[in-house]
């Protein structure tokens, strides 16, 4: 497994960086990475590694970034809709846990 470090992004905006409405290449091998990940045998960590030469933290921030981004919209809408969607329930979960149950509002 080739994971050194001259494979790894050294900055952030070089990763998701879309000029007008099109996705650098890194950009597009990363949506084209979240569609496929599942095919993989293993650890989506280790896979991420592998086939991107990133590590998983900056390829979740990437990926972070590129919900947000109209040119990943315009890219591949129904990815990123889905992506989106399953990022707003793990935060309203997120957000009920930290109320916890004696800690609802009005009280």
């Amino acid at each position: 497994m080739d994971t050194h470090q001259d494979n790894y992004a050294s900055q952030p905006t070089t990763i998701a960086q879309a000029e007008g409405n099109e996705l650098s290449p890194r950009s597009k091998a990363i949506l084209a990475f979240e569609r496929r990940w599942w095919r993989h045998a293993g650890a989506k960590e280790e896979a991420i590694r592998r086939d991107l030469g990133l590590r998983p933290a900056d390829y979740y921030q990437a990926l972070s970034r590129l919900l947000d981004d109209p040119a990943a919209l315009a890219a591949d809408p129904g990815l990123i809709v889905q992506l989106r969607r399953l990022r707003a329930t793990r935060h309203r979960r997120r957000a009920s846990r930290s109320l916890g149950p004696n800690n609802s509002s009005g009280d």
